[in-house]
């Protein structure tokens, strides 16, 4: 193993975690042949098959497995060493390494923008994910911080609320229902609704907010897509409950309304989230100091919203 790289270390870590070729190499921007000969070579400095495939699907040799939980505490002191490096570099040429639910895809560039105008020479990796993936992401210390409505319960973290987060009953502006003041409980459940898939932070947030009465919720159709429900939405196929800041350009141009509805806006809050034991790189902390100064007032600009909540 002594002539080992890090680079294969890696990329044999990543295809062990998805357990697929194709996902490793679509994370690491590689191609598929260039994953294999890298998985191919640390194989050859262990002396050992390190993947086994059974049908379609493959699985990690007992040797494999072995070696998974050596590279990640490899990989695990590169990245301290990287972080406890950082700290003599401050927060101007630092990366920030940050992860968000889906739903703040439709505002959070923008913060990214605004604090990068602020730090000069920051480079920035951001990516989006549903939240199995992002709660995947904060316990194998693949970000610095996460971004998102639910916190995990079953992880050491560090949660901090940083803006209110809407959510609404969402309507075609021809709908029966549209511009009624105070629409009962009762009378919501007789409409067929689109929702989000089970897992999601807006499932979650949905089963909360019509808590007894979600038996009697008519779910016609279960999409894992905002922008499709948003589509199917306008297209009249039924009500949703959705994240009020991804439809403030909806609002805005008449395609979608919010229902007023008895208990809504249901209120819940964005946090910023990381491990309790994470060592947060001088940008990451200004990044977080930056969102809990400033995140309410630039999320109200970024998505403004005509109702008050």
């Amino acid at each position: 193993m002594k002539h080992a790289t890090l680079r294969q270390l890696k990329v044999f870590e990543a295809v062990a975690r998805h357990l697929s070729f194709s996902r490793a190499a679509e994370e690491l921007h590689l191609t598929q042949p260039a994953v294999s000969t890298q998985v191919g070579k640390l194989e050859e400095h262990a002396g050992n098959p390190l993947f086994e495939q059974f049908g379609k699907k493959i699985y990690l040799t007992p040797a494999g497995s072995e070696l998974l939980t050596i590279t990640r505490a490899i990989i695990g002191q590169f990245e301290a060493a990287e972080a406890a490096m950082a700290q003599y570099r401050g927060v101007s040429g630092g990366k920030l390494n940050v992860a968000v639910i889906s739903a703040g895809d439709y505002f959070f560039p923008r913060l990214l923008v605004e604090f990068a105008g602020r730090h000069r020479d920051v480079t920035l990796n951001f990516t989006v994910h549903n939240r199995a993936e992002l709660l995947r992401h904060i316990s194998e210390n693949q970000t610095d911080l996460a971004i998102m409505v639910r916190p995990p319960t079953d992880l050491d973290t560090i949660n901090q609320p940083f803006a209110p987060h809407p959510y609404v009953i969402a309507a075609p502006p021809g709908h029966p229902l549209a511009g009624q003041r105070g629409i009962s409980m009762e009378r919501l459940l007789r409409e067929p609704f689109v929702v989000r898939e089970k897992g999601s932070d807006t499932r979650n947030s949905m089963e909360e907010g019509f808590g007894a009465h979600l038996s009697q919720l008519h779910v016609a159709m279960e999409i894992r897509s905002t922008e499709t429900i948003k589509q199917a939405v306008i297209a009249g196929m039924g009500l949703s409950f959705m994240s009020a800041h991804t439809i403030s350009l909806e609002l805005r141009t008449g395609s979608l309304c919010v229902l007023d509805v008895q208990g809504f806006p249901l209120i819940r809050n964005w946090f910023v989230v990381h491990r309790r034991t994470k060592r947060l790189p001088p940008v990451a902390q200004a990044f977080k100091d930056f969102l809990l100064a400033d995140g309410t007032a630039l999320i109200a600009r970024i998505v403004p919203l005509d109702f008050p909540y």
